[in-house]
């Protein structure tokens, strides 16, 4: 689980971070313009209440863009985020910007959810409140003016599709929290496997059982003709030994002519 960081503004004026107590996250915010201070409160990083306001904004942003890249988990308010100063009035881009962040950031599916939560969320996520926006755009369309059908019929059928995401994401979040872990069927069935193999390997019965198959699986020779010979039968020849001919008997000794 990645570390957590907060960047928050003080009564006192003064910008802090809390959570960077590992040596990375200690240097990115030093590297950014924050000083470390390690006391008995523990270690933390300060701005001096001198700082220009918009140099707390702009050194609070950086520090949480480079503890963002490292796969930290930075909350930062939007009175020191950069990206909401400069959209204006589209904060809420900023806000889905942010979580855009924390969803590249994600080292597993249990980051992973959490960050995809804030736009699945049934009551609360981002897709619920720009659904119930492009309705209550419709319907003010069709208050404001009886004749604009089309326009207001355009968001109610932008809202739908809204509704369809959201309803082709339902129950996402076990199967979220899932990624990057191996099945347990899969990884089971590769135990059992790798077990029956080391047993087999080990096994000198199985060793004979493959020699006595390998033997009995040899094809018997066949004769001359194709045909597998009978017992008793020459493979060279086909001949049968049993009635094979005698040998021709010696000629009697007689005068010489």
């Amino acid at each position: 689980m990645p570390t957590s960081i907060t960047i928050t503004s003080e009564f006192s004026g003064s910008v802090v971070a809390k959570g960077a107590t590992d040596d990375l996250s200690a240097q990115l915010l030093r590297h950014a313009g924050f000083k470390q201070i390690d006391d008995w409160h523990g270690r933390r990083h300060r701005l001096p209440t001198t700082t220009p306001l918009a140099y707390q904004v702009a050194i609070a942003t950086h520090a949480a863009e480079m503890l963002r890249a490292a796969r930290y988990d930075v909350t930062l308010p939007p009175d020191l985020d950069t990206p909401r100063k400069t959209l204006g009035p589209y904060a809420a881009g900023a806000e889905l910007l942010r979580i855009t962040d924390q969803i590249r950031a994600a080292e597993d599916g249990a980051s992973l959810q959490r960050a995809v939560d804030h736009l699945l969320h049934p009551e609360h996520g981002a897709l619920e409140r720009v659904r119930e926006a492009l309705e209550a755009a419709g319907e003010q369309v069709n208050d404001l003016d009886d004749e604009a059908h089309a326009l207001a019929d355009r968001f109610g059928f932008a809202s739908e599709f809204v509704n369809s995401a959201q309803s082709e994401l339902v129950d996402s979040e076990v199967e979220l929290r899932r990624v990057g872990t191996p099945s347990e069927s899969y990884s089971a069935a590769r135990t059992v496997r790798d077990h029956r193999g080391a047993a087999l390997a080990t096994s000198p019965a199985a060793e004979q059982a493959k020699v006595s198959s390998a033997s009995s699986s040899q094809p018997a020779p066949l004769t001359i003709t194709g045909h597998t010979p009978r017992a008793g039968t020459s493979p060279s020849t086909g001949s049968s030994s049993a009635t094979a001919a005698p040998p021709p008997a010696p000629r009697p000794a007689g005068r010489p002519r």
